[in-house]
């Protein structure tokens, strides 16, 4: 099972995604640690073209091998769709009223606003997980459905 959880920067897409870890026992192929990484290391990055091919392929290889995990980012829909298709795939799509950024040496500039940023555009089973205040639905229901119960 692949689980995506997308969503507008700030949406609070690394926690949840982190929370269905813990809940499910997957790994987590997050965008933005991949990202980390190769600023630490030093690592050249062009307009983050490596960090998105470390992403895809890292999500790939793992789907390909059987391994159910959670791929996180806040990729619009154009950026999803070479991972659409794999297999198995749910989707949780992270909103809120308010936009959380922290900012991280690793994401120079300022990130697309709430309004501006394109939902993937999917036939996947989709949940949308309101983060404003905790989790609605509760993390409960998100895991059962993540888990495709």
């Amino acid at each position: 099972m692949l689980i995506i959880v997308s969503g507008a920067p700030g949406t609070g897409k690394s926690t949840l995604a982190h929370a269905l870890r813990g809940a499910l026992g997957c790994p987590v192929v997050s965008r933005d640690e991949i990202r980390e990484g190769l600023v630490l290391a030093g690592t050249p990055d062009d307009r983050f073209a490596l960090t998105y091919r470390l992403f895809l392929d890292t999500v790939t290889a793992l789907t390909a091998a059987g391994v159910t995990l959670i791929a996180e980012a806040a990729f619009q829909d154009h950026n999803w769709r070479p991972l659409l298709g794999l297999g198995p795939t749910r989707i949780l799509r992270c909103v809120s009223t308010r936009q959380r950024v922290v900012r991280r040496a690793a994401h120079p500039g300022k990130p697309i606003s709430i309004a501006d940023w394109v939902p993937i555009d999917s036939p996947a089973p989709t949940l949308i997980v309101d983060t404003t205040e905790g989790y609605s639905p509760g993390l409960d229901r998100i895991t059962a459905f993540a888990g495709g119960h």
